[in-house]
């Protein structure tokens, strides 16, 4: 069968969604199927590691049948089952690895154990089957993973090549947000509730700092996250009520300008064709118009749909491994901090 045509089901259960997609070719969408978490755990701030991988425990099943029902298909018209598995929660992670194991045994299929993170990156390749194809990403590339856990600068110059130009030295930027926006006392998950204050607020209003640090690409968000406190800590003295749309817009414009300006940067010194910004935080539409604004580079930012965590992107990068032959034995355990290591240094 040719490449084009593989049909790979892909599983995702690292942290909070539970999902299922079916990927043909390794770019187009079949189907897409999400399970949040999200009102779950907005109780707790943040994400409650038990309560996850009780909740997949849960879920798992139905999201995969779904998924085969809305791509008309059963387990045998497959070629592959992809999973994550890592980086994420070892919990979590461990019931997709065991959903897709028991598929892929009983179908007597190929599993593909997928990074995280390498997910992310190929969702730059995806597009619904319903609609035109989408160009793809010109290698080499440099890509922007930014979310709740991470955030990096990926050189790719071939695919399944990765060399990490920098990384974060503390908090992540989607971490980053979740915090302040506890400080300004706005609803989890923190990304959309900044973005959402910061609509009528002033992205000049407060000077907060955009680090600088002896890694010429990598990232700190601590530094402005104390800014923020220290901040809110001497508004409060005064007795007024805060200016939340102003502190929430400076703050993501000072998030926004690190992660451009990096990006941007590191673009130029390698030479790199394109760009791809991908993770839960290129959701942010301050973060994508930025990038959309330049006239440097041709900038690939998923759908929204595929920004967050989902499973079509996992098949997608599966794809690559595929084709190249790369399976697992049903052997493989999870990775709960599983670094984006290349094609060429697994060998």
């Amino acid at each position: 069968m040719k490449n084009e045509y593989l049909r790979i089901l892909g599983i995702e259960s690292s942290c909070d969604e539970t999902a299922a997609a079916v990927v043909e070719g390794g770019r187009v969408i079949l189907s897409n199927v999400i399970a949040s978490q999200v009102d779950l755990h907005a109780q707790f701030g943040g994400v409650y590691p038990e309560l996850a991988s009780r909740e997949h425990v849960r879920a798992i099943y139905a999201v995969v049948a779904e998924a085969l029902k809305q791509a008309h298909l059963q387990v045998n018209d497959l070629d592959a089952i992809a999973v994550t598995r890592g980086p994420g929660l070892a919990g979590s992670l461990v019931v997709g690895v065991n959903m897709a194991k028991a598929l892929a045994f009983s179908a007597e299929l190929p599993v593909i154990g997928v990074n995280h993170l390498e997910g992310h990156l190929y969702s730059a390749w995806l597009y619904p089957a319903d609609s035109k194809p989408t160009s793809e990403p010109k290698l080499p590339v440099v890509a922007l993973l930014v979310s709740g856990g991470h955030t990096e600068l990926v050189l790719m110059k071939e695919h399944l090549q990765y060399e990490t130009l920098g990384n974060t030295m503390d908090d992540a930027a989607g971490e980053a947000f979740d915090k302040v926006a506890r400080l300004l006392k706005l609803p989890y998950p923190g990304g959309p509730s900044i973005q959402q204050a910061a609509q009528s607020g002033n992205p000049r209003a407060f000077n907060f700092p955009k680090a600088r640090l002896e890694g010429k690409y990598d990232f700190s968000f601590s530094g402005l996250k104390t800014a923020v406190l220290r901040t809110v800590e001497e508004l409060q003295k005064t007795g007024k009520s805060l200016p939340v749309a102003d502190i929430a817009a400076s703050f993501q414009q000072a998030v926004v300008d690190a992660l451009y300006e990096k990006t941007i940067a590191a673009a130029e010194e390698f030479k790199a064709r394109e760009i791809i910004v991908a993770g839960g935080v290129s959701a942010n539409r301050v973060l994508r118009e930025a990038f959309r604004s330049q006239t440097k580079f041709r900038v690939h930012i998923p759908h929204i749909r595929l920004c967050t965590d989902n499973a079509a992107m996992i098949a997608a990068a599966a794809f690559r491994h595929l084709a190249l032959g790369e399976v697992h034995d049903l052997d493989f355990d999870v990775q709960a901090n599983m670094p984006l290591v290349s094609q060429i240094e697994r060998k």
